[in-house]
């Protein structure tokens, strides 16, 4: 069996080899293969689709669909049971002003990353320290960074075309882990700095559990507003749709090129991955340091 696996793995090398393609793509291109050599020793040569590696999808009416995810596992039980579960529509009419919320704390910094296709979405995940956010005087360490489309959330009932979602987590003694995830709405118009910094990378990413290692990725590139900001308690977006999660959105919808949108979503087969959007309930939505709310817009 390993001779044969040894042949094949020749055989794609010198098709690498002939092909003669850029230094670039070279580097990067058996970098691939030997990810999938390695992947070979280790599943013991039974290949499976990044579609069945998924447990769960965004198909409306599908077995694995959102609307069955609370079906799937019993691990996942809160996404059909849950009563504080996330996206939700941030409705203007709904939100408490609370000027004690405070700025939001960002100390982020650059650290090393790794670019990952989980099959539903494309994650960056910072394997060193990149840095915090404080909230309520509470530190939370930046995880992971990835991205939906369309949006998730929705504002008065306007859907946009991203959402991106920065992971945090703090280790609570009593509590245990918790988590906090600032959400980034965007709009096609002008490239988004973070997005770029990642476009050749983003480009290698195939079908599967790829991992590219990217070197180190710095998360300031993305905008984030410390000022304005919506907040409200909720969930995990994807299974297990663990409650208990802080949200901070981001009142300023940025905006991001066709061109990194499209590129986002050839990693998900062109394929919706948003959560439909879950009951309020008896939850509060509170915003702080509202302004004109068309001053939150960036112009394309």
């Amino acid at each position: 069996m390993k001779n044969s696996i040894t042949l094949i793995f020749c055989f794609l090398l010198l098709m690498v080899i002939y092909a003669r393609p850029t230094i670039a793509q070279e580097v990067v291109v058996f970098d691939i293969l030997i990810v999938r050599y390695d992947r070979i020793y280790k599943c013991n040569c039974n290949f499976i689709n990044a579609e069945d590696e998924s447990q769960y999808d965004y198909v409306d009416g599908s077995i694995r669909g959102p609307t069955q995810w609370g079906n799937l596992n019993p691990e996942w039980a809160a996404c059909k049971n849950g009563v504080e579960q996330s996206p939700i529509d941030l409705l203007y009419e709904r939100v408490n002003i609370d000027p004690n919320l405070g700025q939001l704390q960002i100390n982020y910094k650059p650290s090393t990353a790794l670019l990952k296709d989980r099959g539903h979405d494309i994650m960056v995940e910072w394997t060193g320290d990149a840095g915090s956010i404080q909230i309520n005087h509470k530190s939370y360490k930046l995880l992971q960074s990835h991205w939906h489309s369309p949006s998730e959330h929705t504002i008065d009932g306007l859907r946009f075309s991203l959402e991106q979602h920065l992971v945090h987590q703090r280790t609570d003694p009593i509590l245990g882990n918790i988590t906090a995830v600032i959400g980034i709405l965007y709009n096609i118009g002008k490239p988004e700095a973070f997005l770029s910094k990642l476009e050749k990378p983003i480009k290698f990413i195939i079908d599967g559990q790829t991992v590219i290692d990217v070197g180190r990725v710095d998360p300031n590139y993305i905008k984030i507003s410390n000022k304005d900001y919506y907040r409200y308690m909720g969930s995990l977006t994807t299974p297990p749709c663990t409650e208990g999660v802080i949200w901070t959105i981001d009142l300023r919808v940025r905006t991001i090129s066709l061109n990194q949108l499209e590129s986002l979503r050839a990693a998900v087969h062109d394929a919706p991955n948003a959560r439909p959007l879950q009951p309020l309930n008896d939850r509060k939505i509170f915003i702080y340091k509202l302004k004109h709310r068309e001053d939150y817009v960036e112009s394309s």
